[in-house]
């Protein structure tokens, strides 16, 4: 892709609108269609192209019988593939038991309709500890169930579905909620040697090598993890019952998550979070999840203010969010900051999808999110409001610091919202920084019981906007 082109075209944009307020009655700019920046980005991810090899786990051993542990004819099928250049890796109908399964570059993990791929219930299959990250702080952890570590040119593809058998007596008790199993006095992540004994590690800088976690530690980890690697191409399979995360892209280059679904209710089971990563297509997926559904991430305070890596020139279009904290989410560990979004073309609705689109940071994670485009979006039921933006996010302990984040240029244009909850937009800004250049247009809104709420925010620019049948 042209990355001229892509900012040229969006700084014409912000500019065109800063004319356009100050000259409100003289002939109005040609509008510039910031979309063509979307539609650069996604011509810049090339499908991976692969050997015409084929290698059926089931040749090396690999038993659908739900009990035995395939783990070593997975890795010997992907490894033989792997050697010889590449191909295709396929795994039939059936049910396949696995531990943790290896990607490496130059080979597509096909998975045929009716192959169900069941991961280990034993925590120890996991270990060694591997090179992960957790909640926005990289460390020594348990595997992800499937990794991708510094590999190029990789897939995984067909009409399968990965089941991480994650459930109320396996990983998500450690999360410590007794919804989702957890007993008083049971270990749990929030215990001082997880995740505050971590916390500390990336206040510190300690070194990798020293922050051991996995064996005697209740740290969960995520699903589908490319770590630094290059053209990814995920199409077509299911994911259900993660431990944690579903798919993390992770400081990766050229990713393409087509017509996945994701239909996974536990703690912290966000559908698709890109980390320090750019040059993203999420097309034609459906997200119905116990946490965000699209989550953009760039590490957490500390860390992410050392690693430095924004994520941006994110594309978002034709899919369907159900259950989840938000739709398309920018934060919350997001301290490299987020520029060039683009969702179109969505439709988000459920009793139980509380935002369509959410910026949430504070003054521990800093961090910036600017260019953020959102078009066509048929927005049916959800709880709190269409767009929030809360600048004062906090779940956990202190979360007040000295890194004031900095949102600006958020735009939402042709949405119809029929039922928004408790507000149309709110907004909660820094009278330090106040959020600014925000716009609606062409956005209808019904039975939001407070129409908005906003504070230390510039003035919001409504065209052609309603709420609650009044225009604005």
């Amino acid at each position: 892709m042209k990355t001229n082109t892509l900012h040229l075209l969006l700084y014409t944009f912000c500019f065109s609108i800063l004319i356009n307020s100050c000259k409100q009655k003289e002939k109005e700019i040609a509008k510039v269609d910031v979309f063509l920046a979307a539609d650069e980005i996604i011509s810049s991810i090339k499908t991976p192209n692969f050997l015409d090899n084929t290698f059926n786990i089931v040749d090396f051993g690999a038993i659908a019988d739900g009990e035995t542990n395939n783990s070593l004819a997975i890795k010997k099928a992907i490894d033989s593939c792997n050697i010889i250049g590449g191909g295709k890796v396929i795994i039939p109908a059936g049910s396949f038991l696995t531990g943790p399964i290896t990607l490496k570059s130059n080979v597509n993990l096909h998975l045929e309709e009716g192959a169900n791929v069941l991961f280990s219930t034993n925590h120890a299959d996991y270990l060694p500890v591997v090179h992960t990250s957790f909640e926005g702080v990289e460390l020594m952890n348990y595997s992800p169930l499937i990794r991708a570590y510094k590999q190029k040119n990789i897939a995984i593809t067909g009409k399968g579905t990965f089941n991480g058998q994650a459930s109320n007596t396996n990983w998500w008790p450690w999360c410590g909620k007794d919804v989702y199993g957890y007993i008083e006095g049971a270990v749990k992540q929030h215990d001082s040697i997880n995740l505050p004994s971590l916390r500390k590690m990336n206040e510190n800088n300690t070194p990798l090598s020293e922050r051991i976690f996995g064996d005697g530690h209740q740290l969960r980890p995520s699903f589908f993890e490319p770590f630094e690697c290059e053209n990814v191409l995920l199409q077509g399979v299911t994911f259900t019952n993660s431990p944690f995360w579903v798919i993390h892209p992770l400081k990766s280059n050229y990713v393409r998550v087509d017509g996945v679904t994701v239909n996974s209710h536990g703690p912290n089971n966000d559908g698709c979070n890109p980390e320090y990563s750019k040059n993203i297509h999420i097309n034609n997926c459906t997200f119905n999840t116990g946490d965000d559904c699209i989550a953009i991430k760039s590490g957490r305070n500390e860390e992410g203010r050392r690693v430095n890596i924004p994520s941006e020139n994110i594309v978002v279009e034709n899919c369907y969010m159900k259950d989840g904290h938000g739709g398309v989410v920018m934060g919350s560990e997001i301290s490299a900051g987020v520029r060039n979004v683009f969702v179109r073309n969505c439709k988000m609705d459920s009793p139980n999808l509380d935002r369509a689109i959410r910026i949430k940071t504070n003054t521990l994670r800093g961090g910036f999110v600017e260019n953020v485009f959102v078009k066509n979006v048929q927005v049916g039921q959800v709880k709190e409001a269409l767009l929030k933006i809360n600048t004062y996010y906090g779940i956990y302990a202190n979360q007040e610091g000295e890194f004031i984040p900095s949102i600006k240029n958020i735009h939402l244009e042709d949405i119809q919202v029929e039922n928004s909850g408790k507000y149309g937009v709110l907004i909660k800004g820094r009278p330090e920084s106040p959020v600014e250049n925000v716009t609606l247009t062409n956005v209808t809104i019904k039975e939001a019981k407070t129409p908005l709420s906003v504070e230390n925010s510039q003035p919001i620019t409504f065209k052609n906007t309603s709420i609650n049948g009044k225009k604005y």
